[in-house]
C-alpha cells in the first residue's frame, strides 16, 4: 500500500456521527436530531446546509480532551490507511464559541498528535485557520494569537469559509502578520468561486499553497502560472463531487492538473461529511485517473515537500517513502 500524506483536512470536520454523539452524551450537550440523515451519515443537501451541519456537530466539542479525542481518532484512521503525515486545519473560532481558550484548544490537539504518534508512528501538525465570513477583524485577532502564542505543532496559518464574502485584500494584515512571525500560509480559493478568486488571493496574500484551487482549470493562463510557479494545490476531489461542483470522479479535472505540470496533492477535506477518507481519495484517483503506484508516490512526495513542517521532519518523512 502506497504511503500517504494529507495537507487539507478540517479537524472539527473529521469526527464521524458516532463520535459526535459520544461527545454530546458525555458533555451533556444538546444535539439537534436534524444533524443526521442516518446512524452513520450527516444530513445536508447543499454547501450552505453542509456548513450549518458542520457547525452543529462541531458545537459538541466542548473540552480540551474532546480535541485530543478527535485528533487521535482521525490520525488513527489515517494510519490504518498507511498515512504517515497529516496537517490539520484547526479553528480557534469554534473553540471560542464554546468558551475554550486558544491554549487549551491547542494543547488538546497536541495531546492527540502525541498519542497517535506513540501508537501508530504517524506525524501530525496544525494549521490554525480563520473563518472568512467572520470578517477581517476576527481574522486579525486569530493571527495575533498565532504570532504571540507559538506552539511547536503549529506550523502555519490559513483561511476557510465562504469565498463569496469579503475580498482577499481585507485579510492582508492578518496574513502579513503571521508571515512576519515566520509562518507559511494557505487559503481556500477557487472552490465555489471561480479562478478570479485564486488570482485575487495570490495577488493580495503571501500564500505558499492554494486550498482547493480546482476552478483554475477554467483559466488556461492561470493554470500555466500555477504550474510555472510550482504553487502546490490542495485538491479534494471527493469533496468537490459531494458538494456538487462536479457530477462524478470521471468529470473531475484532477488528471488535467497533473498533465499540465501542476504540483498536486490529494486530500479529504471533511471526510465523514463527504463519504471519503484519505485512503479512498488515493484509491479512487488511481482507479479513475489511471494513476500508477509511482504517480501516487509522487503525489505523497508533493505533499511532504509542500508541507509547512520543518525540514528535519520532512527529510524523515521522505526517507519513509
Amino acid at each position: 500500500m502506497v504511503k500517504k500524506a494529507e495537507l487539507h483536512v478540517h479537524l472539527e470536520g473529521t469526527a464521524p456521527p458516532a463520535l459526535v454523539r459520544k461527545m454530546a452524551a458525555r458533555n451533556g450537550a444538546k444535539l439537534d436530531p436534524t444533524t443526521f440523515k442516518s446512524v452513520g451519515e450527516f444530513a445536508w443537501s447543499n454547501f450552505w446546509e453542509f456548513l450549518d451541519c458542520y457547525d452543529k456537530a462541531a458545537a459538541t466539542i466542548l473540552t480540551k480532551d474532546d480535541y485530543r479525542l478527535i485528533t487521535y481518532d482521525y490520525l488513527a484512521r489515517c494510519a490504518k490507511e498507511n498515512t504517515i503525515y497529516v496537517e490539520m486545519f484547526s479553528s480557534p473560532d469554534h473553540a471560542a464559541e464554546v468558551g475554550m481558550s486558544y491554549t487549551d484548544h491547542l494543547e488538546g490537539i497536541a495531546a492527540g498528535i502525541d498519542d497517535a504518534r506513540l501508537e501508530f508512528g504517524i506525524e501530525g501538525r496544525i494549521i490554525v485557520t480563520c473563518v472568512r465570513h467572520l470578517g477581517a477583524e476576527r481574522a486579525l485577532a486569530i493571527a495575533r494569537l498565532v504570532a504571540l502564542t507559538p506552539h511547536p505543532y503549529v506550523v502555519g496559518f490559513g483561511m476557510g469559509g465562504d469565498e463569496s464574502r469579503f475580498h482577499p485584500d481585507d485579510f492582508a494584515a492578518a496574513f502579513n502578520l503571521v508571515t512576519k512571525a515566520g509562518y507559511q500560509t494557505t487559503s481556500h480559493a477557487g472552490e465555489f468561486s471561480g479562478p478570479e478568486s485564486i488570482r485575487a488571493s495570490l495577488a493580495a496574500l503571501p500564500i505558499s499553497r492554494v486550498g482547493h484551487g480546482v476552478r483554475a482549470i477554467e483559466d488556461p493562463e492561470l493554470l500555466e502560472e500555477l504550474a510555472y510557479r510550482r504553487i502546490p494545490l490542495e485538491l479534494c476531489p471527493g469533496s468537490n463531487i459531494a458538494t456538487g461542483l462536479y457530477k462524478s470522479w470521471g468529470k473531475h479535472p484532477f488528471r488535467k492538473f497533473m498533465d499540465t505540470g501542476c504540483l498536486v496533492t490529494l486530500n479529504s477535506d471533511d471526510p465523514p461529511y463527504f463519504g471519503t477518507s484519505i485512503g479512498h481519495e488515493y484509491e479512487q484517483a488511481a482507479k479513475i485517473f489511471g494513476l500508477s503506484k509511482a504517480d501516487l508516490k509522487n503525489i505523497t512526495r508533493n505533499a511532504i515537500s509542500a508541507a509547512f513542517c520543518g525540514e528535519e521532519l520532512k527529510e524523515k518523512l521522505l526517507s519513509r517513502l
